[in-house]
């Protein structure tokens, strides 16, 4: 028997989460954008695909596409910051930049369909990440003129990743107590 991933696939997702949504919504400078960087790889990417094995191992479909999934977008997302768009000329980094976050609210609308079968913090989670991913595509579609989407998308992605971290919390908490302390039902 393997101990349960998910608290560490989801408190991954939540500090990474976290970091950039303080960008996004204009709290940091988005200069800070490359100090995100290593805690997209190492933690974000890295930290959520081994919880995905680790689904995978016991057999949960959902937390492992769940975490396999999220791990390769911090990956694609150091990726796309650090070699990509270093690469890409102006006029087309918007558009493709939207495709893919609007990719990911898709993906992550449909994985929201799916946790309804799961706990309630887990539909949270993921209703408030695709609210993100929305926001953020759309602001990246504007250009220069979608502020206002990227800072809401900023300030709901502090919301997923608070609600990451909680459930996180909470699953760690009552599996260490042997009881519901905090409840994730």
């Amino acid at each position: 028997m393997i101990a349960d991933p998910a608290p560490l696939g989801l408190i991954a997702f939540g500090m990474t989460t976290m970091m950039l949504s303080f960008i996004n919504a204009g709290i940091i400078a988005s200069g800070a954008t490359m100090a995100v960087l290593p805690m997209a790889a190492a933690f974000g990417g890295l930290g959520q695909i081994l919880a995905g094995m680790w689904e995978f191992k016991r057999g949960n479909t959902f937390g492992a596409t769940a975490f396999t999934a999220y791990g390769a977008f911090w990956w694609s997302y150091y990726l796309l910051v650090d070699v990509f768009l270093a690469k890409t000329a102006p006029a087309t980094i918007s558009p493709i930049v939207g495709l893919y976050l609007f990719c990911w609210g898709i993906f992550t609308l449909y994985m929201f369909v799916a946790s309804l079968g799961g706990p309630r913090a887990l539909w949270v989670v993921f209703i408030l990440l695709t609210l993100t991913f929305l926001l953020l595509a759309f602001g990246a579609w504007a250009g220069s003129g979608g502020t206002t989407w990227t800072h809401l998308g900023g300030y709901v992605g502090i919301l997923t990743a608070l609600a990451a971290a909680y459930t996180s919390f909470a699953i760690v908490l009552n599996a260490n107590f042997k009881r519901t302390v905090l409840p994730v039902a």
